[in-house]
């Protein structure tokens, strides 16, 4: 086993918020720079780019794991993260199905679909920034259904994330880890705060612009680069485990 680190959170061109720089091809190559070994690009209510950034990253040598950002009806963000793009886009066919509203690019931004060329393919006109219909229970449900993992995005934000909307973590609520913000020290904000006690705590940049890829990332002890082998580490299985 070895050392792989990962950012888990990152936003392409396709993100309203998403800096336009933010290309599948510019990601990788800005990830690679920063040491990084897995990636996951999330972004808003979409896995559009994922495809693209997936090939960009077997071209360059880079795992790239397809996931998105999910807005629930509570408000709340939350990481999906799936191995295959087939799974990804499973996932993006329910939430696109509970998604209402179009996106006005004058307010909230372009919503660009980039493919692994730095070629513009289309754009991406659902209100992405928006919640959708889905409860939190239901993404987390769907989810694991499809063999993702479900992780609660930068937890200690003020807005959007499970302790803001909801103050504190349902008991039945079966996420895999949870996520602080650049501004946490993972295990220091864990001991802060009760009831997170039987969760892995990670830390990811939630990168929009190009300069922030990697500035925060997470360590796993791994076998290989994989999301069964994350699975095992937030498990603690087999010797795998989360480093920091």
């Amino acid at each position: 086993m070895k050392r792989f680190k990962a950012d888990l959170h990152i936003h392409s061109c396709l993100s309203p918020c998403g800096d336009l720089d933010m290309s599948p091809r510019a990601i990788v190559e800005k990830s690679l720079e920063m040491g990084l070994e897995i990636i996951a690009l999330c972004d808003h209510n979409s896995a559009e780019n994922v495809g693209a950034a997936m090939r960009a990253g077997t071209q360059k040598g880079l795992t790239v794991l397809p996931g998105m950002e999910i807005n629930s009806r509570e408000e709340v963000h939350t990481l999906a993260i799936f191995q295959s793009e087939n799974q990804a886009s499973s996932m993006q066919e329910i939430v696109y199905r509970h998604l209402r509203g179009t996106n006005r690019p004058e307010l909230f931004g372009d919503q660009v679909v980039a493919n692994e060329f730095d070629e513009v393919e289309g754009f991406n006109d659902r209100r992405l920034i928006g919640a959708t219909e889905l409860r939190l229970q239901q993404i987390v449900q769907e989810v694991h259904r499809l063999g993702g993992l479900c992780i609660a995005s930068h937890v200690d934000r003020p807005a959007f994330s499970i302790l803001s909307q909801l103050g504190f973590v349902p008991g039945d609520l079966e996420l895999d880890a949870l996520e602080v913000s650049p501004h946490h020290r993972p295990e220091a904000f864990k001991g802060e705060v009760t009831g997170l006690e039987r969760f892995a705590v990670l830390s990811f940049s939630d990168a929009h612009f190009l300069e922030d890829i990697g500035k925060t990332y997470s360590l796993f002890l791994l076998d290989s680069p994989s999301l069964e082998e994350i699975g095992m580490a937030l498990r603690e299985e087999a010797g795998r485990r989360v480093l920091t």
